[in-house]
């Protein structure tokens, strides 16, 4: 038995092989039906670890961490001999569960110069929220496209690995190249939720506006709601009707796919997504009550009471800011940790700031995170909040050809129309 990149497994029933592996395609494609289908392999062979360590990995990714964890001991627990392949695997997977992010990484990239086409921990290494997406290291830009490409050789026109590829492609500005290989990704799954999604942001950074919005709204139409992109697709689709001004259809989706009384996805996209919404939209001049603010903050200290994750805490520094909640800011300005910790500080100190309209202090804090904020983590353009916001403070002071300078040279393809007021 041999999995879609042929890889040997582990089993000697062809029904668990197969819904192992349909399993593992949903869990790279974001589509619905994840769990029902690795739980049919692990039913069909019990001693089978492979689908245990995918659904470990998959609730880990949903914020089901007691979930993973026990996914994680099944699969320990399955009693029988395993290749050397699916023992590292399931070892590197039990380090990030545990959270040693730094040493499941190096294991990570062993493993690849082994085993090229483990695709399970190639996916742990790629994109802009995995291990290199939050590793708060510089560069981590370049490093996860450079991986990408060491890999593409292994894996051909493989529709996930092109749509990874594509996206490390955006990410450094290479627009043209990024299309190419977007676009093998959907020819090959046109139902992948990543492969849309790196479209979005191909649209978004070329600054087509009016095209993004019709592709993703077509598409997300027969996407479940229970996909793991749902809600950060939804977060795609309000950005662009607020950059076309249509604030009633923003809020719409806000209610009904972000906010967390009516959405459902990954704690953090959904903490994420909605604070960045509704900054977004107060950066347009569009008012945002203070209950709606609440709600993210309830919702971050619920899932993320401690600070850890630097693209997290970031944006409920934001939050706890816009919300008026000192303790909990402040929590973050002195509990910043990991290696980005420094750019947490500056932006919790901030939008501190801002929030208490003291716009030249808000500008100095501003101006130190800006330097290197890809080290945060997430996408160029969830960061464009920052660079964002550094406008809208720039323009409260009154320096509107600064505000327009920084935007021609960090944002020079995007559409700004109703992106910040007054510029």
């Amino acid at each position: 038995m041999k999995d879609r990149y042929g890889n040997p497994l582990s089993t000697n029933s062809q029904t668990a092989r197969d819904a192992y592996i349909l399993g593992l395609d949903r869990f790279l494609g974001a589509e619905a039906g994840v769990e029902s289908t690795l739980v049919l392999a692990t039913q069909e062979d019990k001693d089978f670890a492979l689908p245990h360590v995918v659904l470990a990995r998959y609730r880990q990714l949903i914020g089901d961490r007691a979930g993973a964890r026990r996914s994680l001991l099944d699969a320990k627990q399955c009693d029988r001999p395993q290749t050397n392949r699916e023992r590292c695997q399931i070892e590197i997977i039990g380090l990030l569960i545990e959270g040693r992010s730094a040493a499941g990484y190096r294991a990570a990239r062993e493993q690849l110069r082994d085993y090229p086409r483990d695709v399970l921990v190639a996916q742990a290494c790629l994109g802009v929220l995995s291990l290199i997406g939050f590793s708060g290291q510089p560069g981590r830009e370049a490093e996860n496209l450079a991986l990408a490409e060491i890999l593409e050789p292994h894996y051909g026109d493989d529709w996930w690995l092109q749509g990874l590829l594509g996206f490390a492609q955006v990410e450094v500005g290479q627009f043209d190249r990024a299309e190419k290989s977007i676009e093998k990704s959907l020819s090959a799954n046109p139902r992948n939720a990543h492969g849309a999604h790196f479209r979005s942001h191909l649209f978004y950074e070329t600054g087509q506006t009016n095209a993004g919005y019709a592709f993703i709204t077509d598409w997300q139409r027969s996407y479940q709601k229970e996909g793991q992109m749902h809600c950060h697709i939804a977060w795609h689709i309000a950005l662009w009707a607020l950059a076309r001004g249509d604030i009633d259809e923003m809020w719409r989706i806000v209610d009904s796919d972000i906010d967390p009384r009516g959405a459902w996805g990954p704690p953090l996209n959904v903490m994420v997504d909605l604070a960045a919404v509704l900054y977004r939209a107060e950066m347009s001049g569009v008012e945002v009550p203070q209950a709606r603010w609440q709600v993210v903050c309830d919702y971050a200290a619920a899932n993320f009471p401690d600070p850890g994750l630097a693209f997290v805490d970031a944006h409920a520094a934001l939050a706890y800011a816009m919300a008026g909640r000192s303790e909990a800011l402040e929590r973050i300005i002195t509990g910043a940790k990991g290696p980005a910790a420094d750019i947490v500080r500056y932006l919790a100190e901030a939008f501190a700031a801002i929030a208490g309209q003291n716009w030249s202090k808000a500008n100095d804090f501003l101006t130190k995170a800006l330097w290197d904020h890809a080290r945060l983590g997430g996408s160029r353009a969830q960061r464009d909040l920052i660079e964002y916001a550094s406008v809208g403070v720039l323009l409260r002071l009154g320096r509107h050809d600064e505000a327009r300078r920084q935007l021609a040279m960090h944002r020079p393809k995007a559409v700004i129309g109703n992106a910040v007021l007054g510029i």
